[in-house]
């Protein structure tokens, strides 16, 4: 950011003192993220947040500088994503968007008016909360174009696994874990790495003399989860980072694990919940898909539009649309089957596309969405349930290598993006 366009955002926070004593501060800045800000009021919405979510749920917290720190932490990461969605020309459209807020409705059992309602009640902005669904679709966007093409898994890997747990009558149980990070720098000193062992000591310590786990990790941890409470999502074991699965390998719910060193630090979980998984039955689609990539030559706009008038021809039954995958379609894996992609979970493609899929009905087609991969238009051909037969549970087994992987190198992408930025958080935000 030019040093100008800096002191004019700067600015902001002092212009009311400048026009008159009775004027209100308007904003400020509480931290410097590269070309980007970030302000006060941005992190006191996110306290807010946690505060009214703590209170709903019987929950104590720490103290409100412990809170302001660990926003201000979170919109820093996600600031850093959001410009390189920048750079990368990630765009989120307002169809894409409704379309994602549509099926967080129905996951909710409401129509979009009685959401957007809920949201207005609990949230006081609806447009606020909209722009915040977009800005998670972006940061998960960012992360799986980055992060997915360091992930490689062998077939032998796989077999092996797959036989392991066929051996060791492997359960299905899955887990909710608490973690806990106490971070050490990059490039530490032996005294740094020190520290921060001791700090990991002193947290064990309170959590052994019986201190909420949720609490601690909201005023201690340097987790991407800290403000929900070092909450995880549930995970099978075989799907955890190793040093995560070996740790809590024959423990109980509610056991402590830790520290447990690893490159970014020390880790302390718990297991907050186990549950069977019983998964008896899987969900395919079978779809069809023409995505078009914009580039210097051809232009977002001009992507949309191309896919906006094949729509309109495919309505009108003017165009076919194996034909028109056939010569326009930049996705070499479908293209010369007429853009269809075989039956699959949904589950298995980009969250934008997963999303656009689950929402049509039988034989509809899409209006123009965006991904990382570029634009797309995808009609939803067929749907089936079926067994979770051999080849299910192979695909299971990659799934849960695939995702033990991912989360490894996205706590290693998100350290390497923060180390390479230039960071200045404000005094006083």
């Amino acid at each position: 950011m030019k040093l100008q366009q800096l002191i004019c955002v700067v600015m902001l926070g002092f212009a009311s003192t400048a026009l008159s004593a009775n004027e209100r501060e308007i904003d400020r800045v509480a931290a410097i993220v590269d070309s980007g800000v970030i302000l006060k009021s941005d992190v006191d919405e996110i306290v807010t947040r946690v505060k009214r979510n703590a209170q709903a749920q019987g929950q104590t917290l720490p103290s409100d500088q412990a809170l302001r720190t660990q926003a201000t932490e979170r919109l820093i990461m996600t600031n850093l994503q959001v410009q390189m969605a920048q750079r990368m020309g990630l765009q989120i459209s307002d169809a894409q968007l409704d379309d994602t807020i549509r099926n967080i409705a129905q996951g909710e059992n409401m129509t979009l008016e009685q959401f957007r309602q809920q949201v207005t009640r609990e949230e006081g902005n609806y447009e606020r909360f909209r722009e915040n669904v977009r800005e998670e679709i972006i940061t998960n966007e960012v992360m799986r174009a980055n992060v997915q093409r360091r992930v490689y898994i062998s077939p032998q890997e796989v077999e092996n696994l797959l036989k392991i747990m066929e051996e060791q009558g492997a359960s299905a149980e899955q887990y909710q874990l608490g973690h806990i990070l106490i971070a050490i720098p990059s490039q530490a000193t032996t005294e740094e790495v020190n520290e921060s062992r001791e700090r990991a000591e002193q947290v064990m310590k309170l959590l052994r003399e019986g201190s909420d786990f949720r609490r601690i990790a909201i005023a201690s941890s340097s987790g991407a989860n800290a403000l929900e409470g070092g909450e995880l999502a549930w995970m099978n074991i075989n799907e955890m980072p190793t040093l995560f699965s070996e740790g809590i390998r024959g423990r109980k719910k509610g056991d402590l694990v830790g520290p447990l060193r690893s490159g970014a630090g020390f880790h302390i979980l718990t297991i907050f919940d186990i549950r069977g998984e019983n998964v008896a039955e899987l969900t395919e689609v079978k779809a069809r898909h023409i995505l078009i990539k914009p580039s210097i030559i051809l232009s977002e706009e001009r992507a949309t539009a191309m896919l906006s008038d094949m729509v309109s021809k495919l309505r009108a039954g003017e165009a076919d649309f194996a034909e028109l995958a056939k010569q326009h379609s930049e996705d070499p894996g479908s293209k010369l089957n007429g853009g269809e992609l075989g039956w699959n979970e949904a589950s298995i493609y980009v969250p934008a596309f997963r999303d656009t899929l689950n929402r049509l009905q039988l034989d509809e087609l899409s209006e123009p969405f965006r991904t990382e991969h570029g634009w797309h238009i995808v009609q939803l051909l067929d749907r089936r349930t079926v067994d979770a037969t051999a080849d299910k549970k192979r695909d299971q087994v990659y799934r849960m290598i695939f995702n033990r992987r991912f989360n490894e190198e996205s706590a290693s992408f998100l350290r390497e993006l923060r180390d390479d930025a230039y960071i200045e958080v404000l005094a006083d935000n």
